[in-house]
């Protein structure tokens, strides 16, 4: 099975940053990007698209990765994902993590790897690359920290919101949580501008 390496990062001029973010597809809660150096030595051992790791792995890298690397991490709530639509929302919480990892007195960064095919409107140089969490280790620590706080958000809304399921599916539309949204409306933290959520407010 083929794992990310450094071998984009050697390509690049340092300190090289990566970037990934998590929430794209749900439809409730924020999107969540994280921007992430890795130190010179002592990179965590099984680093991988976060897809490809247990919630356990994930919580245990992203622990890791707090302790040895400098991280930043932008938000963007569901209201303003409806303002501005999924993509450009992504692309926000993307440059906030790049700003929050600047902010926090560290070296700008030499060059950004981002994860897909676009990039943000933004000053950094950068690189995108389809499916870099699988490919580049600083893409894939920053999906890891991404996911893992996205995870985290959602459980916790989870308990002010239990009809959902958010503990469980995060917000993604599973049978269950549609089947909650038919049945209670959309919450406060549903994306109304996602198919699902707005069809059932024209149907209640």
């Amino acid at each position: 099975m083929t794992r990310p390496s450094l071998a984009h990062e050697r390509l690049c001029l340092a300190p090289v940053v990566g970037v990934d973010e998590a929430g794209r597809g749900p439809l409730a809660g924020p999107v969540v990007a994280a921007a992430v150096i890795l130190p010179p030595k002592g990179v965590p051992r099984g680093l991988n698209d976060s897809k490809k790791l247990s919630a356990a792995e994930r919580e245990r890298l992203h622990g890791r990765l707090m302790g040895c690397a400098q991280v930043g991490v932008g938000i963007v709530e569901a209201d303003e994902i409806d303002r501005l639509n999924i993509h450009w929302a992504t692309m926000k919480a993307m440059t906030l993590a790049v700003e929050a990892l600047v902010a926090q007195g560290g070296c700008p960064p030499g060059h950004v790897l981002v994860d897909g095919n676009r990039l943000p409107r933004w000053g950094f140089a950068a690189t995108a690359i389809v499916s870099g969490d699988a490919k580049s280790l600083s893409i894939a620590a920053a999906s890891i920290v991404a996911k893992h706080i996205r995870d985290q958000i959602m459980i916790a809304h989870a308990e002010s919101h239990p009809a959902y399921g958010w503990h469980s599916n995060k917000g993604y539309g599973c049978a269950a949580h549609l089947r909650a949204l038919r049945e209670h409306g959309p919450s406060p933290l549903h994306r109304r501008s996602f198919a699902p959520v707005a069809q059932t407010e024209l149907a209640l």
